[in-house]
Order: C-alpha cells, then sequence, then structure tokens
C-alpha cells in the first residue's frame, strides 16, 4: 500500500511560479512510475505529465510543455512538479499518481493504482 500526500499548491498570479511535491510512503516508491493528473472544475481529469520509475523518461501534455517539468527524488519518496509560466487555463487541483505503468500508456488514469488527495492551484489573470 502507497499513500501519497501532495503539497505546494496555491494562488498565484498569471506568469508566476509554483512548485508541487508529493511524498510517498512505503519504501517501494522506486518501483512505481509517477505522474501529476488535474482536473479543473466541470472538467474531467486530464493527464499532465510522466516520469519512469527507473530511466527517468518524462512525458508532457502538450499545454504545458517547455513550462511544466517533473522530476524525482528516490531517496526521498518524493516526485515534483515544478510550474512555470502559469497561466489561468492551469487553474485546476492538481493530484499526483504512482503505478506499474509504461510510458506507451501514461495517460490513463485508470493505469495508476495510487492516488493523492490533491492540491489546489489558482492561477488569476
Amino acid at each position: 500500500q502507497v499513500q501519497l500526500v501532495e503539497s505546494g499548491g496555491g494562488l498565484v498570479q498569471a506568469g508566476g511560479s509554483l512548485r508541487l511535491s508529493c511524498v510517498a510512503s512505503g519504501r517501494t516508491f522506486s518501483v512505481y512510475a509517477m505522474a501529476w493528473f488535474r482536473q479543473a472544475p466541470g472538467k474531467e481529469r486530464e493527464p499532465v505529465t510522466y516520469i519512469s520509475r527507473s530511466d527517468g523518461s518524462t512525458y508532457y501534455e502538450d499545454s504545458v510543455k517547455g513550462r511544466f517539468t517533473i522530476s524525482r527524488d528516490n531517496a526521498k519518496n518524493t516526485v515534483f512538479l515544478q510550474m512555470n509560466s502559469l497561466k489561468p487555463e492551469d487553474t485546476a487541483v492538481y493530484y499526483c499518481a504512482a503505478g506499474r505503468v509504461f510510458g506507451s500508456t501514461w495517460y490513463n488514469s485508470l493505469a495508476y493504482d495510487y492516488w493523492g488527495q490533491g492540491t489546489q492551484v489558482t492561477v488569476s489573470s
């Protein structure tokens, strides 16, 4: 069993930055690929980014490429999401997820076994 706890959300002006963190419990963090999803009011949950468990391969949703960066520290059981040049359309609840997921299916929320409770990110214009 893995428990995920996100932090770092908040209110920021357009063009600003935030860094989200997701800390995982347990000693098996390194066996899981990690991802960030987000859900805006009235919309479905959508994939944002993914990092593999081993070689650090990453994938990004097109709208965040060049602005967001995912990274992980297996020694600290933590995955990070650095978000720069934020836009009002980035406003959402951001969730981290863990699972034995290959990069070919990184965008499929059903492939992930564990989810955090979410952290709110609000970008004002």
